[in-house]
């Protein structure tokens, strides 16, 4: 692994949690429940936050952009999904949302110095990124950025977090994973236990089938456990995502990426200090190892 991808992984790590805790945050669901969106279970107010930057987009785009979502969970979520809230409502909500998170975690410290130099090292890095084949990041690119520094880190972070993600589908689609596929594969490997993957809407019927196709093709075992080309093709699948992830720190460079992190500590402190995020995520991170 070459360092501009260890630090592009690196950097991911310390980001992920900071733009993703609003969508766990009593705040988050109080907003989304205040458009109408059903917040008894968490996945209406996350598609409508997510996929609002995409504008007013039907179930087939919303399944291509996803990827890993099953189809028939998407129809569920997303059909209909702006008769709710128009994107823009909803764009405005989850600023606010985002707004009252960081708040009730971090207080007076959303206006600190520290804060302001943070949003400006990681604005910096965010606007470097190509959007080129990355909906998602291009889409949260193009809105305006705000001006309360807070928002502008969690805006930053979540640019870099969908660049990332946008790179990680073109790396499974390369590596020949299909959406499921790509679950089962992760899994295999012990990236997060099997029912964790629950969310993501496959049946029994088709994760079976999707790890019989694996099985086939010799990357997981009868049992469901990655063989060692399995592991070595996840290994690949997750080395070209830092790869594709990289450019933007290796603009920003080590010494500012490193003050960022420095400077976003206590957010990041904060976040998990509150308990808000899962303890076991299928995004694998703190679990998967890419060997060098």
């Amino acid at each position: 692994m070459s360092s501009d991808s260890r630090l592009a992984r690196s950097m991911w790590h310390q980001l992920e949690p900071i733009h993703a805790v609003f969508y766990f945050s009593p705040e988050g669901f109080e907003e989304a429940a205040a458009l109408g969106y059903d917040v008894a279970e968490r996945w209406p107010s996350y598609f409508a936050y997510r996929t609002a930057p995409l504008g007013p987009v039907g179930t087939t785009a919303a399944t291509a952009a996803y990827y890993s979502f099953s189809p028939s969970m998407i129809d569920r979520y997303v059909r209909g999904l702006w008769d709710t809230a128009s994107p823009a409502q909803v764009l405005r909500t989850r600023l606010t949302a985002v707004d009252r998170t960081y708040r009730a975690l971090l207080g007076d410290r959303v206006a600190s110095p520290e804060m302001t130099e943070a949003a400006e090292l990681a604005r910096r890095a965010a606007e470097s990124v190509s959007v080129a084949a990355r909906p998602f990041a291009a889409a949260n690119l193009d809105l305006p950025w705000p001006e309360e520094p807070h928002l502008a880190l969690w805006h930053a972070a979540t640019v870099l977090r969908e660049h990332r993600g946008d790179g990680h589908l073109a790396a499974l689609l390369t590596a020949d994973l299909d959406p499921c596929e790509s679950l089962v594969s992760f899994a295999a490997i012990g990236a997060a236990p099997v029912a964790n993957f629950a969310g993501r809407g496959w049946s029994a019927q088709e994760w079976a089938a999707a790890q019989e196709r694996l099985t086939a093709r010799g990357l997981v075992d009868p049992s469901g456990q990655a063989t060692e080309r399995g592991r070595e093709l996840r290994d690949q699948v997750e080395r070209t995502t830092d790869e594709l992830a990289a450019a933007p720190w290796r603009t920003l460079g080590e010494e500012k990426a490193q003050r960022l992190v420095q400077l976003a500590g206590p957010v990041l402190g904060a976040v998990f200090g509150a308990g808000l995020l899962p303890m076991t995520s299928t995004l694998g991170i703190a679990t998967v190892k890419v060997p060098d």
